[in-house]
């Protein structure tokens, strides 16, 4: 009879468990995502695919060599545009700035000191820098953030070529791997192409927080409908599992890689 495999998640470990891992200095991943608005063919909470992607880059890295534990996904990111939408749900900058510290000071207490963050929402970008760089300056170690999505865009781009109208919010690259890790709650079908530039201030919407005037861009308080009136930025309509499930391998593949070059530093 096969061995179960180990557990690699902190929530199914007991703490005595865990005591009994910590003299081999596992990595630990701190997935954080978002709820908000994916598009109408999509499900909103996106820290579901941080979380999935997780676990596969943890029993990569582990199978490998490097033991690597996931902490439990936060699945609210920082407030940015979302909050206008139905079923959005985010943190105020100033929460998620010290929920992320509280999180990250736990883990190090309990003697979980070499962490990598998976941060799967664009709005946490800063503060993620904000709050690992206060680490660092107080004496601390270098807490490397993977942007997962940033990255898949990159992968993705290596197989189909820029497809700047492909990519985007509500579009690729998790139009795909939403089809290829989370197929039974997306809705393919209700995928269209985006609208024709919107209107606020008299002005053409030129992205997130922006209004174009002449041939430059102005910044604007913008909700998520005054951006997108049809609900995404990007052409969803191409999307597809097999080249989701294509780049999620080299996602993991990738992550898993750094995991073990970040196992090796001092």
């Amino acid at each position: 009879m096969t061995a179960p495999q180990q557990t690699l998640q902190l929530d199914d470990l007991t703490s005595a468990s865990l005591l009994g891992l910590l003299a081999q200095r596992p990595l630990v991943l701190l997935p954080l995502g978002s709820q908000e608005d994916q598009g109408a063919h999509a499900p909103m909470g996106d820290f579901r695919l941080a979380s999935i992607i997780a676990g596969h880059i943890a029993r990569r890295a582990t199978d490998a060599g490097t033991l690597t534990l996931i902490a439990p996904t936060l699945p609210f990111g920082a407030a940015d545009h979302f909050g206008a939408i139905p079923g959005g749900l985010a943190l105020a900058p100033a929460t998620f700035r010290a929920v992320l510290s509280d999180l990250l000071a736990d883990l190090r207490r309990n003697g979980l000191t070499r962490v990598i963050i998976l941060n799967g929402h664009g709005g946490n970008v800063p503060l993620i820098h904000e709050v690992t760089l206060a680490i660092r300056r107080a004496g601390g170690p270098i807490i490397p953030s993977v942007y997962l999505w940033k990255i898949a865009r990159r992968l993705m781009e290596r197989r189909i070529g820029p497809a700047g109208e492909r990519f985007g919010h509500g579009g690729e690259p998790l139009a795909s791997i939403t089809l290829a890790l989370r197929p039974d709650h997306a809705r393919p079908d209700r995928a269209v192409s985006p609208a024709a530039a919107a209107q606020a201030f008299g002005c053409p919407v030129a992205g997130f927080g922006a209004i174009g005037f002449e041939d430059i861009e102005i910044d604007a308080p913008l909700e998520y409908p005054e951006i997108a009136p049809n609900s995404a930025t990007a052409d969803a309509t191409r999307a597809t599992a097999a080249l989701g499930a294509a780049v999620v391998e080299d996602l993991v593949a990738l992550v898993a890689r750094f995991c073990d070059h970040a196992a090796a530093q001092p």
